[in-house]
């Protein structure tokens, strides 16, 4: 009984620690992207299957946070950001490598100071959170490249 004790609580820190990835955005396009050196922020990512939460840390400390979900094949508004998309990745990446593909999911996070960032990710290797690639825009026209 008191190994048991002692092996749960072990057991569900390292669940906890499978489930959260660490990721960066990167600026690409906008105010941000033209710095020298251009800044590079935190990001954290965590979930099961269709949904999970995503945590931003940006300028001056500011957080943003939201939940993702998955996006269905279907959703008219899938491609709302294929343009985005395609600038960070190149010509056609979107439709070659995101629209249609089994683990593709998009997020509104709300930041601290009232600006929002819009996230779009997908899983080149479903069920790995470590393979996610996406994109995204905050209210200040900047664009960045997220990978984790």
């Amino acid at each position: 009984m008191k190994r048991w004790i002692c092996i749960a609580p072990a057991a569900a820190l390292l669940a906890g620690c499978i489930i959260a990835v660490p990721g960066h955005l990167y600026p690409v396009q906008g105010p941000l992207a033209a710095q020298s050196p251009p800044p590079i922020y935190t990001v954290r990512i965590s979930g099961i299957m269709a949904s999970g939460t995503l945590h931003a840390t940006l300028a001056g400390g500011q957080t943003c946070s939201g939940s993702w979900s998955a996006v269905s094949k279907s959703d008219p508004n899938a491609a709302r950001m294929a343009n985005d998309w395609d600038r960070v990745y190149g010509p056609g990446y979107f439709t070659a490598n995101v629209l249609g593909a089994a683990a593709f999911a998009q997020s509104a996070l709300a930041c601290q100071q009232g600006s929002t960032l819009e996230v779009q990710f997908y899983l080149p290797v479903p069920g790995h959170l470590q393979s996610a690639r996406g994109v995204a825009v905050d209210g200040e026209g900047n664009l960045y490249k997220l990978t984790f």
